[in-house]
């Protein structure tokens, strides 16, 4: 088992695109950088196997390389046209090394390691399984093996992924358990949440 980190270098102006009007492009960056350090902790206090940071669009940002410095991660390049191809390279790419795969994103502060050990416990009687999120996509996946339909015919950062999946699981007749309704913290609104339920110090560029 491994879980995986799906991040993109904190590009000011490519990352939290949505909070920059808030935050200014610099500090959306800056959060998004937080964010990720964020995840990867959570992902390895989980503690059901090696984490792996997926960056985009490469490895070759410096911020990666202090990540692997500072968490002890390994870092892979993601590879694939949109979300759905670059999830489905993941899971191909491990399950070819012989390991089953969590993978989760950096959005949501309140995902955390229980969840990551609920999915990987999940695994061993269902095919799959999600932890949905408030927005209609999801925040946490693991598959035991690569179910590459499941990934096809998605309508990507749309509040229809979560119910196009379905759709794509049952088509396929596979078994999958749902995790807790969490949220992602991508718009305004939810920094201001993230703000009042003491998620998130001001962020600062």
């Amino acid at each position: 088992m491994r879980v995986a980190v799906f991040a993109k270098a904190p590009v000011a102006g490519q990352v939290k695109t949505r909070l920059a009007p808030l935050l200014g492009d610099a500090g959306a960056a800056a959060l998004h950088r937080r964010l990720v350090h964020r995840a990867i902790e959570t992902a390895r206090d989980a503690r059901v196997g090696e984490v792996e940071l997926w960056c985009a669009p490469d490895a070759s940002h410096s911020f990666f390389a202090e990540c692997a410095e500072t968490h002890g991660v390994s870092l892979r390049a993601q590879h694939g046209g949109d979300l759905g191809a670059r999830m489905r390279h993941a899971f191909e790419s491990n399950h070819g090394e012989g390991h089953a795969l969590v993978v989760i994103g950096c959005d949501c502060l309140v995902l955390d390691g229980g969840a990551i050990r609920d999915a990987a416990r999940a695994l061993s009687s269902c095919d799959a399984a999600f932890a949905p999120a408030e927005d209609g996509g999801y925040v946490l996946v693991g598959l035991a093996k690569p179910e590459p339909a499941i990934f096809e015919r998605i309508d990507w950062s749309t509040s229809r992924v979560m119910a196009q999946t379905r759709e794509r699981l049952r088509e396929a007749g596979l078994r999958w358990k749902e995790l807790a309704m969490r949220w992602d913290l991508d718009r305004p609104e939810d920094y201001v949440r993230a703000r009042r339920e003491g998620l998130l110090e001001e962020a600062r560029a």
